[in-house]
């Protein structure tokens, strides 16, 4: 049987959950943000120094990645040992793939270590250069204009050495920090996450799961139908992804809010009082706090995202202390968890997952994989 590690995860460092994994034969720890949205794992080349004659071995492999809020790293592809966990829990991947970035945009890391992708080989691309990259740093244009490649990423690896299951899991509880709870001491700014494993912890959830239909391994994109707005009628989503994509919605950890296209968003508020659609707009397209007093969660209807399932339609609740973050950025203010995508595609990030546990099966249903939900343990 694989091995199954457990690790404590926290939202104070980036917003996002990161949590930490041991690099190098010196085991570095590097805190890094926990992303289904991508699939290379980057580290901060100011934080992480490449130990050559140590074990670190250099490539002449590069990568170049760019992210929805503009952020952008371009490093050198080195094969390192990888170890999550802790204790006998933990797991090492011994010559594991892992990036290591010399140049990046200021708001690509910020307090954390680098970024560890956890979706699919399709969007782990790099590039085969003329020499060592590492050695040879070069340009992101210069990398696009090299040789083009997949490498396996971090999951994918785990489950090929036959370490782990290529299954990721979360237990979730804001999008945002809580603010004035004692920070990562905050209970509220906790979770777990589950490295190869997800069905036994059955400490964190509830009842039987639903599972989502993943539809093509690349992200974890999925079909959203139609998103409900309390007992309103059904707002019918696009039927196909924009701009090539291969679905009209995505699963993302990566992201803290709900991200929804400019007709969807539209619809969406218009389902509302005349005075809730105002602070909806304010917080929304202004991107203003508002008092936590201005808003009586109690009279917030309860969203229901209908997602295409493995058998039949899957029905994801948000409550409204999930779209409505209370004590967040200042104590005493309430932050809006749900954003415009121009794209006109669907990401559904940490509010979707809030409220639940959740596996990201990468080998459900012959390998396309899966999104499952069960309740979760509060």
């Amino acid at each position: 049987m694989a091995n199954i590690a457990r690790i404590p995860i926290t939202n104070i460092y980036a917003g996002d959950y990161t949590g930490r994994i041991l690099v190098g034969a010196e085991q570095q720890p590097m805190n890094v943000l926990l992303d289904t949205g991508s699939s290379t794992l980057a580290l901060d080349g100011a934080k992480y120094h490449p130990n050559l004659t140590g074990g670190d071995q250099s490539t002449t492999l590069a990568q170049t990645d760019s992210y929805g809020d503009g952020s952008t790293w371009t490093g050198a592809v080195f094969k390192t040992d990888l170890t999550i966990g802790e204790g006998g829990a933990a797991v090492t991947l011994k010559n594991g793939n892992a990036s290591i970035a010399y140049t990046a945009s200021s708001d690509m890391f910020g307090q954390t270590d680098g970024i560890l992708g956890l979706a699919y080989a399709a969007l782990d691309d790099a590039f085969n250069m003329p020499q060592n990259t590492w050695s040879n740093q070069y340009t992101d244009v210069q990398v696009r204009s090299g040789q083009h490649q997949t490498i396996q990423p971090y999951l994918t690896q785990l489950s090929g050495e036959g370490v782990v299951s290529d299954k990721i899991s979360f237990l979730t509880k804001r999008s945002f920090p809580h603010v004035g709870g004692g920070d990562g001491n905050d209970p509220l700014n906790q979770g777990w996450m589950i490295v190869g494993g997800g069905e036994e912890s059955t400490d964190l959830y509830t009842g039987a799961f639903q599972t989502v239909k993943v539809l093509s391994q690349d992200w974890y994109s999925t079909n959203l139908k139609a998103l409900i707005v309390g007992t309103k009628e059904p707002i019918a989503a696009r039927l196909q992804g924009s701009k090539g994509m291969p679905s009209n919605s995505i699963v993302d950890s990566g992201t803290n809010s709900l991200c929804l296209g400019t007709q969807m968003l539209k619809a969406f508020i218009s389902k509302f009082s005349t005075a809730q659609q105002q602070q909806l707009k304010t917080a929304i397209h202004s991107e203003k706090l508002l008092e936590n007093s201005a808003i009586n969660l109690a009279d917030w209807p309860t969203l229901t995202f209908i997602l295409q399932g493995a058998t039949e339609d899957v029905r994801i609740e948000v409550l409204p202390s999930d779209y409505w973050q209370v004590n967040s950025q200042q104590a005493g203010y309430t932050q809006i968890a749900i954003s415009p995508n121009p794209d006109g595609n669907a990401i559904l990030g940490l509010p979707l997952m809030n409220g639940y546990f959740c596996i990201f099966d990468g080998e459900a249903d012959n390998g396309i994989g899966a999104i499952k939900f069960a309740t979760k343990k509060v």
